[in-house]
């Protein structure tokens, strides 16, 4: 499980519902990982800057359901251990809940405390894999949808759950520069994604299918989307002040 530092468990319930989607006798074997929306205590349903993400939340995101699975939004979310390590999706692939239950031994405190100041250090990836292989994607703006990304293309499906009480809380921006500065951040990331070697329709070509390359794009093209929405937003508005026609005049004989 993974979460925002600003963000808080809201439901008690949701790590059990999360384990429903993997111990599922059918489907569970193909899931890498479970997202749920992301959700704000600070809002209002007046809130005037759409922070709420109601449109992501309960239309795309559960759209992307039926072509592979949504993507991974970089909290509330439930991984395998086994996709965070690279592992390729096969349909022999049988998890191993035992696998992390090994024999109790008695290790020395100091010999404790030395492994976890290694682990804490910031040198303990250096010269590993961490960040390219294993582990969440480093060096990239949006690395929470390049990670998503690369587990869909080896093969492993995701699952949105939207329980009607949220999993998860955390906090929104309230103004319009803070609004502002977090859906330029968003999407200039997104966008530089779309611009890359990782741009769904190229890294995704023979491993996703068509319409779930599709579902990614509408992230990754959120910045240029603004042209023709500022146009029909502005024009209609000019023409009708002006009073002119935007649309032939209908002839009747």
């Amino acid at each position: 499980m993974n979460v925002d530092c600003d963000m808080y468990s809201n439901n008690c319930d949701t790590i059990r519902d999360a384990l429903c989607f993997f111990l599922d006798e059918e489907m569970g074997h193909k899931i890498g990982f479970v997202q749920f929306p992301q959700n704000y205590n600070n809002l209002t349903k007046n809130n005037i800057y759409g922070n709420s993400h109601q449109v992501t939340n309960q239309v795309l995101m559960g759209g992307m359901d039926s072509v592979g699975g949504p993507m991974y939004v970089g909290t509330g979310c439930f991984h395998r251990r086994e996709i965070l390590c690279g592992r390729r999706f096969t349909e022999d692939y049988k998890e191993d809940w035992d696998g992390g239950i090994k024999d109790k031994t008695q290790e020395n405190i100091d010999e404790i405390e030395e492994k976890a100041k290694s682990l804490a250090a910031s040198t303990y990836e250096h010269d590993t894999q961490w960040g390219d292989e294993i582990g969440i994607k480093y060096g990239y703006p949006a690395e929470d949808i390049i990670t998503g990304l690369e587990i869909h293309c080896r093969g492993w499906k995701s699952v949105h759950s939207n329980p009607p009480r949220p999993a998860f809380l955390g906090v929104a921006p309230t103004t319009l520069a803070q609004t502002l500065l977090q859906h330029k951040r968003w999407s200039e990331g997104s966008f530089s994604i779309f611009l890359s070697k990782y741009c769904p329709f190229m890294f995704g070509h023979g491993k996703i299918k068509l319409r779930h390359q599709m579902g990614y794009s509408i992230y990754g093209l959120w910045a240029p989307n603004s042209i023709p929405t500022l146009y029909y937003v502005i024009i209609p508005s000019l023409a009708l002040l002006k009073g002119i026609s935007l649309f032939p005049e209908v002839m009747f004989s």
